[in-house]
């Protein structure tokens, strides 16, 4: 099954749109490789690139200068931007890029309308932000998806109310409230999401520095619209990758491409519920080798207590608790991918505290819940115990929280089970007729539910009695 589109679905003159980009591209100095084509034809989405010739690994597909890439730095009202930084801070550190493309996105003189006309409706990127609350809950439920995109949502309205109105309110000449609104700002929210990237964070430059500079909190590289590099589409298994040098950006081969064949870059690894929350799209959940399924840290803690026989065990198990939420974010969850726990440490700590007699617990607390700092040896010793070939091996009591807590974690998904031990997706994702009706966001709700339900399945067979 291919990917599902990550592109829109663009109206109007699409193939003019292309070729009004192309031109731009040689414009600004964009070289692309006589060995690669952009096309809507025989991509797995809207837009994509095909290899119109065999590429060996390591040949640079395209080079993008700089001056052509479109963030606060390089926009028409980059200085005023500048200039009032300290106002535009925010929680996300996006504002002077979406003033920018709010900028740029409505001028008809904008030096990147050619590469902006590609997207006439961002609503059409198909985010599940876009979704209604009632779809996304009924078909995200217990994936995650709706808990984040509701943070989303709160902190756009609020970025946009605190921080954006009031700036452009104050500079009507380049901004209109009844314009630049709400509700496009949260479109290219999603825009910036789906089509953004981030020049990766240089390394630490001197090994001596002093403590305080060593403790200091690096602060991300903002976001940049970097146009062609998004033209390609995600793979887990990709086969080509954008380099940062100082005065380009360059796509570059990492294996052999045939002729014909699609070239795909890397979001990174992603499980689905990343892709289709920041992208709208999914991988078929078989192929997606980073597919993740969470379980919260609160489900162990409700196993443990159904098994506490005595008040004095209940007791026990809230001071553990207690302890724990001092240690650990309440909202924390332990991450499974298709190999084990990705937060091995984190689950052993609980585990172990959950577990412990009231003679060891006394002896942590005289720690102050800290032991003797692990190291990298006990750190590999983790990742092999809380991996598939680990679980079975694990201490029963240790099996029996961890596979209860997938049992919970599996019926919050709800309205999945037919009967006992059928899983309503496990016959829908097995019938291709009935695949074949479901729409785009049906089937990409699908392929997150099932692939984090597999993984459970599968951590329950590994650690069952």
């Amino acid at each position: 099954m291919a990917t599902e589109a990550k592109r829109p679905k663009v109206d109007g003159a699409e193939l003019s749109s292309l070729q009004d980009f192309l031109q731009w591209c040689d414009r600004v100095g964009l070289v692309l490789s006589s060995k690669v084509c952009v096309r809507k034809e025989g991509t797995v989405a809207e837009y994509g690139m095909l290899a119109t010739d065999n590429i060996e690994e390591g040949e640079v597909l395209f080079t993008i200068p700089r001056s052509a890439l479109l963030h606060q730095g390089t926009t028409k009202v980059s200085a005023l931007l500048e200039k009032e930084r300290s106002s535009l801070e925010s929680s996300s550190g996006w504002v002077p890029l979406l003033l920018a493309l709010l900028y740029e996105y409505t001028s008809s003189q904008s030096r990147w309308k050619p590469y902006l006309s590609l997207w006439t409706n961002f609503k059409t990127l198909d985010h599940p932000m876009f979704w209604s609350k009632e779809e996304r809950d009924r078909l995200l439920r217990g994936t995650g998806i709706p808990e984040a995109v509701d943070t989303d949502l709160a902190n756009i309205q609020r970025e946009y109310t605190d921080v954006v109105l009031p700036f452009i309110t104050k500079h009507p000449d380049l901004w209109r409230p009844d314009t630049h609104t709400l509700e496009l700002y949260t479109q290219l929210v999603a825009f910036v999401m789906a089509y953004s990237f981030q020049e990766p964070q240089e390394e630490a430059e001197e090994e001596d520095e002093d403590e305080e500079e060593e403790d200091e909190e690096k602060v991300p590289n903002p976001p940049m619209m970097v146009p062609m590099a998004d033209m390609l589409n995600h793979v887990s298994n990709h086969n080509a990758n954008l380099e940062f040098t100082l005065d380009s950006l360059k796509m570059v081969s990492v294996r052999p491409i045939h002729k014909g064949e699609e070239v795909f870059n890397t979001y990174g690894q992603m499980a689905n519920w990343q892709l289709l929350h920041m992208y709208g799209f999914t991988e078929p959940h078989q192929s997606n080798s980073n597919d993740t399924a969470d379980i919260p840290i609160t489900s162990l803690y409700q196993v443990a207590t159904q098994g506490a026989q005595s008040e004095l065990d209940r007791q026990l198990l809230e001071e553990q608790w207690e302890m724990l939420c001092q240690m650990m974010q309440v909202k924390a969850a332990f991450v499974f991918g298709k190999q084990g726990c990705l937060t091995d440490t984190e689950l052993h700590t609980v585990l172990k505290v959950l577990c412990m007699s009231q003679e060891e617990f006394s002896e942590f607390k005289d720690n102050e819940g800290w032991e003797e700092e692990e190291d990298e040896e006990d750190d590999e010793k983790n990742a092999l115990v809380f991996s598939n070939e680990g679980l079975p091996g694990l201490k029963a009591s240790w099996k029996r929280l961890i596979h209860e807590a997938a049992r919970l974690t599996v019926r919050s998904y709800g309205g999945g089970m037919e009967g006992e031990g059928v899983d309503g997706d496990q016959v829908l994702i097995k019938d291709k007729e009935a695949l074949a009706g479901l729409s785009s966001r049906q089937l990409n709700a699908l392929q997150v539910r099932y692939g984090q339900k597999t993984i459970l399945y599968r951590l329950m067979e590994l650690t069952a009695s």
